[in-house]
């Protein structure tokens, strides 16, 4: 065997360690420069989530409680999940995990807003460019198989521990289904609808806001669904980074072996993502029926 291909390996390996600290150093002296820029440009978010969260903590409980099982109704309008969202909420409530429910409950609303205003647009450009959507899918692929420590990384080397760190890697983690979705439920409107926009004289702007969107509706739907999912699974993990909420708790369980805490505040997790869940999943069935009955 040639005396290059035994050294390979070796050479390969010292290469890789040394452009591996390379590219260390210089993420480190990109995050020593731009992250207190980065960290202000983010300031009137983290403004704004924290007087909502404020506003539902000091706001009485049974004010919100009446406010969100509104919410459900309307949503949904099934007696079945508006109740079942109604005991979950006061079980959370006797079980003393109301406070840290409303923290959870206002990241993930924030978060998944904040992922709807920067994925739809993304989901709309691709929908028009197949070069743009060959491009974004290999990304979008990467972002959902990259394992959720991973993301942790990067951030917390820009800005630290903090809620906006944890916003960010959040809002990351949970945009490509939103993405995805607008993308495949624009391109999957009826073309002969479109022919009709075209011959009555529609613009782009009008064919997207009058016809695409509103017929492409219960897909993003189902993509706004999905979005809040991957929002809450990420809640215990960005606990690590100093998201409050009911990810603290559970990782605390876990550290301090608190079996009965652990499980309590991991079913408000679930009882959380059941109520947005079933709520949302109703939501976009009901469109589709409208949907379905206005072109029968």
């Amino acid at each position: 065997m040639p005396e290059w291909l035994v050294e390979f390996p070796q050479i390969a390996g010292r290469n890789l360690r040394l452009m591996s600290r390379t590219i260390d150093q210089q993420y480190r002296d990109f995050s020593r420069a731009w992250g207190d820029s980065i960290e202000a440009f983010f300031r009137p978010l983290l403004d704004f989530l924290l007087w909502f969260e404020n506003i539902l903590i000091e706001t009485p409980w049974w004010i919100i409680l009446a406010a969100i099982t509104a919410i459900v109704w309307f949503a949904s309008r099934s007696k079945k999940i508006t109740i079942g969202s109604f005991v979950a909420l006061v079980l959370i409530g006797v079980f003393g995990m109301w406070e840290d429910t409303m923290r959870t409950l206002s990241i993930i609303t924030v978060c998944t807003l904040l992922a709807i205003v920067v994925g739809m647009p993304i989901g709309i450009l691709m929908s028009r460019s197949d070069k743009l959507q060959a491009t974004v899918n290999p990304i979008l692929d990467v972002m959902q198989t990259m394992p959720s420590f991973v993301y942790l990384i990067p951030i917390v080397m820009l800005l630290g521990i903090g809620l906006i760190p944890g916003l960010i890697v959040v809002v990351i983690y949970a945009m490509p289904p939103i993405i995805r979705l607008t993308n495949l439920g624009i391109r999957l409107v009826d073309k002969e609808v479109l022919e009709a926009a075209n011959a009555f004289g529609s613009s782009s702007w009008q064919k997207l806001v009058e016809v695409q969107l509103p017929l492409s509706l219960p897909t993003i739907m189902a993509g706004i669904n999905q979005t809040i999912m991957m929002a809450l699974a990420m809640v215990v993990v960005a606990s690590l980074i100093g998201v409050r909420g009911l990810g603290q708790p559970v990782l605390q369980a876990i550290t301090n072996q608190y079996f009965t805490q652990g499980v309590l505040n991991g079913l408000a997790i679930v009882a959380i993502a059941i109520i947005f869940d079933r709520a949302s999943q109703a939501y976009g069935q009901r469109l589709q029926r409208h949907r379905e009955a206005s072109h029968g």
